[in-house]
């Protein structure tokens, strides 16, 4: 399992064209504020609900986890509120030891009782909260805390890469004495053992945060403090050129990439690579005719992935094509089997087609629907677009509607729309996270399609309590090679990760994700 991470980020080295390396050799910088933008803004503020960057970037500053990913050894695991930790020989039982004299930022003491509390939370969720993970916490039986320092929980079978998921960046410790009170305070409220403290959130301008004085890591933070800017994409750019901005963390296109480096290449430093981030289509099958599964069929067999790479690339952040596993990574379905799958096959004329007849076998004529879409720049926009031209070849008309965050997550959640693009952005590469919007809402609060296949949700659960490579590999290819033929959701493209960032920014390293190393807690300022 460990050998598996390992080699998917081998795959997924960045191709860094110019870096902060030279940072190694620096002692850090105590001082200064950190400025960045944000491109969307986040529909509330509990971490265990959301499954947005936009909360995130301005969010995970304040909040400790339990383990976190190693970013400078990425996908390493490393301690956060752990100081260390053992698994048992059969892979059920995880104890960790908790650092001591650990602080809330109103100033109460951290203990495992928070930790029981938080993951109980994500795990098992009381009425009315909701958790974004829930479906990878299955297998958990108990957590115990045989004192305030330890932390037991017991698994009722092994679960592949459980490590990783309580690396999870959204897995926020709050505080059990406050869930108690309102198991809801963390959507309105932020209370955690984080590096900086809350300053405050003008809603639509800036999120501010300032350093925890009582922060439990010797010597950090660096920073005083930091400032997001919401902001809409196109202001990315001219606010970084005016020094507004030192950076921009979720990534550019490539025209904004060209134009910063060219503009101001003494100021700004550039990185690239492969990204755990992909686009794809929901389709609401609890409305017809997307309840047939010839009509999804054809929707999907509309589109010209392959052809499309190449356009899209160089316009936007979408570049590859695979499925639900990032193309290259050490699960992932082979292209030579991708290619047999509906939507995937390289000759496009047969693939539409195709499409057409089945849609007048399912006797579905001059067929509208509507697009639901984020207003998010990149790469919503030119994914939405490209998907409304492919269906029109195929004689299908699809009303674009663009929403900010908040309603559009709203539309999914309550099933208020025809078809939706959605996303699937993860801090690693684990089929447990990637085909978490597949099942249906028994196993995942985050399957928003509506269909009912429990057969999808048994090969969902077998392949998490998998941790025999070979076998796992295997059931992961019957499971993607089920959901895009039943095409409840199907992929589109995969992104491809571009930042750029101002030179004195130190001790932040790029990885494929854009969810892990945000909590700043190493970063400095070189002025």
């Amino acid at each position: 399992m460990r050998a598996l991470i390992r080699h998917g980020a081998a795959l997924a080295t960045a191709v860094i064209l110019a870096s902060a390396t030279g940072a190694l050799a620096q002692a850090p910088k105590k001082g200064g504020v950190l400025n960045f933008s944000v491109v969307a803004e986040p529909p509330n503020y509990d971490c265990h609900a959301s499954t947005t960057f936009a909360l995130i970037h301005p969010i995970a500053p304040h909040y400790s986890t339990l383990l976190k990913f190693d970013t400078a050894n990425y996908p390493k695991v490393t301690g956060d509120l752990a100081k260390s930790w053992t698994v048992s020989a059969d892979g059920k039982v995880f104890t960790f030891k908790l650092h001591e004299g650990v602080k809330f930022h109103d100033g109460s003491a951290f203990s495992s009782a928070d930790i029981r509390a938080s993951y109980e939370r994500i795990a098992r969720p009381p009425q009315g909260v909701v958790s974004a993970r829930k479906s990878f916490w299955a297998a958990l039986d108990t957590i115990q805390t045989p004192d305030a320092a330890t932390a037991v929980f017991t698994f009722k079978q092994p679960v592949a890469s459980m490590t990783e998921h309580f690396a999870n960046p959204y897995n926020c410790v709050y505080s059990a004495a406050k869930l108690a009170q309102n198991p809801k305070y963390p959507e309105t409220e932020i209370m955690g053992t984080g590096a900086f403290t809350f300053v405050g959130h003008t809603k639509g301008q800036t999120w501010e945060g300032k350093r925890f004085d009582g922060y439990f890591r010797q010597g950090r933070p660096h920073l005083d403090g930091y400032k997001a800017f919401f902001v809409k994409s196109p202001a990315v750019v001219p606010g970084m050129l005016g020094g507004q901005f030192d950076i921009e963390f979720r990534g550019r296109n490539p025209a904004e990439r060209d134009q910063l480096m060219k503009q101001a290449p003494d100021r700004f430093t550039l990185q690239e690579g492969t990204w755990i981030g992909s686009l794809m289509l929901i389709f609401n099958t609890t409305r017809k005719p997307f309840d047939d599964i010839r009509v999804r069929q054809a929707l999907s067999l509309a589109i010209d992935r392959w052809g499309g790479s190449d356009g899209l690339s160089k316009i936007s952040i979408l570049k590859g094509v695979g499925g639900i596993q990032r193309p290259g990574a050490e699960l992932a379905l082979p292209e030579s089997e991708l290619v047999k799958l509906p939507g995937f096959s390289k000759d496009i004329a047969a693939s539409r087609a195709q499409a057409q007849k089945l849609l007048a076998e399912a006797g579905v004529k001059d067929l509208q629907l509507k697009l639901l879409n984020r207003n998010v720049a990149e790469p919503y926009t030119p994914a939405g677009v490209f998907v409304v031209d492919q269906l029109k070849r195929i004689g299908v008309n699809a009303a674009h509607e663009q929403l900010e965050t908040k309603l559009y997550f709203d539309g999914v959640r309550n099933g208020t729309f025809d078809v939706a693009v959605e996303f699937v952005n993860d801090p690693n590469d684990d089929p447990t996270q990637q085909f978490a919007k597949y099942p249906t809402k028994k196993i995942s609060t985050i399957g928003y399609s509506g269909h009912t296949d429990e057969k999808l949700d048994a090969m969902y659960v077998k392949q998490q309590g998998l941790v025999n490579v070979a076998e796992r590999r295997a059931a992961v290819h019957e499971l993607e090679k089920y959901a895009i033929t039943t095409a409840y959701n199907v992929p589109l493209h995969w992104y491809h990760r571009i930042i750029v960032g101002h030179k004195k920014i130190k001790g932040w390293h790029f990885t494929p994700s854009h969810y892990v190393g945000q909590d700043l807690v190493d970063v400095w300022l070189d002025q």
